[in-house]
């Protein structure tokens, strides 16, 4: 990885967002490289507006109406940017205070998956909540554009929950994938997770080069100075992996992330996502 390259936290104005910069903030002092919080504006803002627009109008009527709804446009869009500039600024000076030691601030209209693809050529690592503004109102335990947005990147994408806790011990979910085993590599040579204990865990149906790839990647690890403990559990990883998560006080998950099309995704489920529901702790995706 490149040392000019940013942690870039993408943050809307939900609770996860002071979360979402902590955590970054905590990434960019690890990794001693700068940050950027990035706040997307919806392009197209569901509009409040109460009037009635329908039925049979005259043309100068017409007109009049598409220049006061082009006015009102302008001006839920000044407001909107200008929110979202006291919105950053507020979140800059937390950053700040807690150690960052650059924190740009962007704002930009459009949609999130598809604003980030045209970013990441100069980031290192993504950081968003697990759910944001528009998953309160539903209630979801995943944000409904968490998935699309991790797959719309090759970049890694820590997914974090509304409250920050700095991370002390890691599970790695190594499934012996060439994602997986390159995210070892990754890990190895970054300093994100430097000095913290690392829990390897194998899950599912049994390989028969699991533990010979679990011993390498042990090996990789604790080659470059990481405490290693490992494990090969038969049986669901989605429940395997919130058994670890307590039984061995991780506050990290690594794991590959949707290695399927999205429409596989969408007729058979997705693992990722299982395993996003059963682990309330952050989790850096690897893509």
């Amino acid at each position: 990885m490149n040392d000019d390259k940013k942690v870039l936290a993408c943050v809307d104005q939900s609770k996860y967002a002071e979360s979402v910069a902590d955590y970054a903030t905590w990434a960019a002092k690890r990794m001693q490289t700068p940050m950027e919080l990035l706040h997307v504006i919806d392009r197209h803002p569901r509009l409040e507006a109460v009037q009635d627009h329908s039925g049979a109008i005259g043309l100068d009527a017409q007109e009049n109406l598409l220049k006061q709804l082009s006015d009102e446009d302008e001006t839920r869009t000044r407001a909107a940017r200008e929110v979202g500039r006291l919105f950053l600024n507020g979140l800059r000076e937390r950053a700040m205070a807690s150690g960052a030691f650059v924190v740009d601030v962007r704002q930009r209209h459009g949609e999130l998956e598809a604003t980030l693809p045209e970013l990441q050529g100069d980031v290192r690592l993504f950081v968003l909540g697990r759910r944001g503004a528009s998953a309160q109102a539903t209630q979801r335990d995943l944000g409904r554009n968490l998935e699309w947005v991790v797959r719309s990147v090759n970049k890694p994408v820590l997914a974090v929950p509304d409250e920050f806790r700095a991370p002390s011990r890691v599970l790695y979910a190594f499934d012996g994938s060439s994602v997986t085993r390159q995210g070892i590599q990754m890990i190895a040579g970054s300093p994100l997770l430097k000095g913290l204990p690392i829990h390897l865990l194998m899950a599912g149906k049994p390989q028969v080069q699991g533990p010979k790839q679990i011993e390498e990647a042990r090996n990789v690890l604790e080659a470059v100075g990481f405490k290693v403990s490992m494990e090969d559990h038969l049986g669901d990883p989605a429940t395997a992996i919130a058994e670890a998560v307590k039984s061995q006080q991780c506050d990290l998950l690594v794991m590959g992330a949707y290695s399927h099309s999205p429409w596989r995704t969408l007729f058979l489920g997705s693992k990722t996502t299982d395993l996003l529901r059963s682990a309330a702790v952050p989790t850096l995706l690897l893509r």
